[in-house]
């Protein structure tokens, strides 16, 4: 009679990450957690985490701790004191304000406080319905265009708290033709 009791649980433990992550990002991680110092690839992990997921969630960082065999606090630890690791997902368009010197003193917190108020949120946070996410940045590299707002990739100068409304609803209708066009 065999009374081996089962310990090991790779292939459950892989099979749940698998549901978690990608399996191209699984293979990956198994990659790195075959290398002597596994630990050394944790921040290499999490963006490639995060730049397919848009952020790092609960579930995704418990995945890369138990594929990358390094404890959970560990992998906690790292996501949050490191800036450019988000743990809560980022709106369809990323509005980043200027408050760099040339933007905040021709007026980009005049412009900063009107969007809160049309969306309903603080810096650093997204609106309920995915649509906004709101970023406050130093510097965008033309001070000549201040103030300065981005959204994704698009540099929108002088702008003015009048001119907000009509930025925002822009993109509003850019999403719903996304949403009529799936």
């Amino acid at each position: 009679m065999n009374n081996v009791t089962q310990t090991d649980n790779r292939e459950e433990v892989r099979s749940r990450s698998m549901e978690a992550l990608t399996p191209e990002i699984v293979a990956h991680i198994e990659r790195c957690a075959a290398d002597e110092h596994s630990e050394s690839h944790l921040i290499g992990v999490l963006h490639k985490v995060q730049s397919h997921f848009g952020y790092l969630g609960r579930e995704q960082m418990d995945a890369v701790a138990q594929l990358l065999r390094v404890p959970t606090a560990k992998v906690t630890g790292v996501a949050t004191f490191y800036h450019f690791f988000r743990l809560e997902p980022r709106g369809r368009f990323v509005i980043n304000v200027c408050l760099g010197t040339a933007c905040y003193v021709k007026g980009a917190e005049r412009i900063a406080d009107r969007l809160r108020e049309e969306l309903g949120i603080q810096f650093g946070e997204t609106t309920k319905d995915g649509m906004f996410s709101l970023e406050a940045t130093r510097c965008l590299g033309t001070c000549g265009l201040a103030p300065v707002v981005m959204v994704e990739d698009k540099v929108f100068g002088d702008m003015t708290p009048d001119q907000v409304p009509a930025l925002l609803e822009k993109h509003v209708k850019i999403w719903e033709e996304e949403k009529k066009a799936r």
